[in-house]
């Protein structure tokens, strides 16, 4: 222990994605005893201290983000070799989510000093229990990329995974994200769009994909943070001659891998199953 009572070791600290009060009694503890704060914002992080009246003391609060990490981390791990106390949070949240703290974490857990977690508020686990969505089997997928043709090729890469997918995405991308995952998975599945998690104006949005198309599309400049909840892929049974039936319409204008991939997502089977398909088709026609 240090002189303030907590085990040396760098804290992993969730802090609230929204509503204040969403903190821990533990994430609390371990903020008023800390010897070193680092932050993703360290004015997001002063506003927290203040709501929870957390002074400072004369501890060091640093910020630590993508632009600055090779130059913090040193001063860190120096910290904690020094035996001291270091707790981090992102700007909301559960930090390893999408933030900075992988590279610290990965860091310090090479140089073997101890890591540890005081989990709390997260919008993944949020908007999974708000979406309306399976949750027996899901998967993480970050951020969308920002061009076009590289999101159709991320969402492409996951429409075979059984499970409910998630993601994270900005306002002004969210209508284009949307119309690409019909292009992807095919305008009936089942989605959510969840915004402003735990905040003043949170909304749920839930239905198909299509029709979420239609309601971002109507809002002329949405805001705040959005998850994105995938449903998992709705088994659906074609038979051989459907199949070749479309693929030999998708075939006269796109290469095999295209045509069986909106072939797949717009009859709802495999892209396993439908390139196997178009493989046969292309060789008579």
């Amino acid at each position: 222990m240090d002189a303030t009572g907590l085990a040396p070791g760098l804290y992993l600290v969730a802090t609230p994605i929204g509503t204040a009060r969403d903190i821990t009694l533990r994430a609390l503890d371990i903020l008023s005893s800390a010897d070193l704060l680092a932050a993703e914002d360290t004015r997001n992080t002063r506003r927290l201290l203040d709501i929870h009246g957390i002074a400072l003391n004369g501890r060091r609060l640093i910020s630590y983000h993508d632009h600055n990490g090779d130059r913090q981390r040193p001063v860190i791990l120096k910290a904690l070799q020094e035996g001291r106390s270091v707790a981090y949070v992102s700007d909301a949240g559960t930090p390893m989510l999408a933030d900075p703290g992988f590279d610290l974490s990965r860091a310090v857990i090479a140089e073997g000093l101890p890591v540890l977690a005081a989990p709390g508020a997260s919008a993944l686990l949020a908007a999974l229990c708000v979406a309306g969505q399976p949750t027996d089997r899901f998967l993480f997928a970050g951020f969308p990329p920002n061009k076009k043709n590289a999101r159709l090729k991320f969402f492409a890469d996951l429409s075979d995974i059984e499970a409910t997918l998630v993601f994270y995405e900005s306002p002004k991308r969210i209508h284009r994200s949307l119309t690409d995952m019909v292009q992807a998975y095919g305008a009936g599945r089942n989605a959510s769009v969840c915004r402003e998690l735990t905040k003043k104006f949170e909304t749920v949005h839930r239905g198909s994909l299509a029709e979420l198309v239609d309601i971002y599309g109507a809002i002329e400049r949405p805001k705040g943070e959005i998850v994105v909840v995938l449903g998992p892929p709705v088994a659906r049974v074609a038979d051989t001659d459907e199949i070749d039936a479309a693929l030999r319409d998708a075939l006269a204008s796109m290469r095999v891998k295209e045509a069986a991939n909106a072939v797949s997502a717009r009859l709802g089977v495999s892209r396993k199953t439908t390139y196997q398909r178009a493989l046969e088709v292309k060789k008579v026609l």
